[in-house]
């Protein structure tokens, strides 16, 4: 019986197996992808094969936009994205694209697994979204073609690939650059031509696309830290039971302390393949790139979510235990 997103499928004459779509835009060699995999594992043994997912990689079903509006009409169960695409549904995802907001890793990982990390999973019920947990996205940092970026005067003039996010197109402004959303897909193409002079992603990200074939410098200012976020439907969520729920919720939980782990081992690895292949890795004065985006904090458009970035800077619980 098919119900859109989510099927049930006859596993032999007595058992019938609820089956969810999952969909995502990543690589199946990408270190996110191989915590898909463990997550459906998991979900199956937690549900004694009851539930289980059909993972569709690498773009098949859609760019991230595209699979976000499948799941808000029921056409697709879950998804992995990044928080910047979500800023288009859920404004109060705008936080993670804000400049140097998070000290440290230590920092991030305190407030998004507190209480403020739960609210923003769970802002998105209104728009027919729900947030299931938070993937390690690692920190963006800035990749160039011709030249390489050691302080925010080097942007001055360069033509800068950011996501379709409003907040990274004010950052890439600020620092002194010219913002040029392009897809993903289409990145390589516009460095290899010259359409833009660099890119900022994370380092499993600019390894894995072969960007460093094109891009011979790689400067780690870290300047924001998006997560990933495993999101499902409400139109999915709301038809599953509340064993079913549960049982997902169980194994999505799971699967991020192993992707954590992935993570940190292809971070490594994609730094040392790009180091070997011959990029140069530049670690500048992050202070000269803080200083420029100051401005970006007193936007008024962020005026109704100053409390909670006044939590994650200054006064959060989270950071106070």
């Amino acid at each position: 019986m098919s119900v859109g997103a989510l099927s049930l499928s006859a596993c032999d004459n007595t058992q019938k197996t609820r089956v969810l779509k999952l969909a995502h835009t990543l690589d199946t060699t990408h270190p996110v992808h191989a915590a898909l995999v463990f997550l459906n594992e998991r979900l199956e043994s937690i549900s004694g094969g009851e539930m289980r997912l059909d993972i569709y990689p690498s773009g098949q079903l859609g760019t991230e936009r595209e699979l976000i509006e499948l799941l808000q009409i029921g056409g697709l169960a879950m998804a992995k994205v990044s928080a910047s695409p979500l800023e288009g549904f859920i404004p109060e995802m705008k936080l993670f694209s804000l400049p140097y907001l998070f000290e440290d890793s230590d920092h991030y990982w305190q407030i998004l697994n507190g209480d403020i990390g739960r609210q923003l999973l769970l802002a998105g019920e209104q728009y027919r979204v729900r947030g299931l947990a938070y993937y390690e996205a690692g920190s963006r940092s800035f990749y160039s073609t011709k030249k390489a970026i050691r302080s925010p005067a080097d942007l001055s003039g360069m033509k800068i690939r950011v996501q379709n996010s409003q907040t990274a197109v004010a950052t890439i402004k600020a620092m002194g650059g010219s913002p040029t959303p392009v897809s993903f897909g289409e990145l390589y193409t516009a460095l290899q031509q010259g359409l833009v002079d660099g890119a900022e992603n994370n380092p499993p990200s600019f390894y894995l696309s072969k960007h460093y074939e094109v891009c011979k410098f790689y400067t780690l200012d870290e300047h924001t830290a998006v997560p990933d976020i495993v999101i499902i439907g409400t139109p999915t969520w709301d038809k599953l039971s509340s064993t079913e729920q549960s049982w997902l919720q169980q194994a999505t939980d799971a699967s991020v302390g192993h992707q954590r782990r992935l993570w940190a081992t292809a971070t490594q690895q994609a730094l040392d393949a790009v180091k070997a292949a011959g990029v140069e890795i530049i670690t500048p004065d992050k202070s000269l790139f803080q200083n420029t985006v100051a401005s970006i904090y007193l936007d008024e458009n962020l005026n109704s979510m100053q409390h909670l970035i006044d939590r994650i800077r200054h006064k959060g619980p989270e950071k106070e235990q």
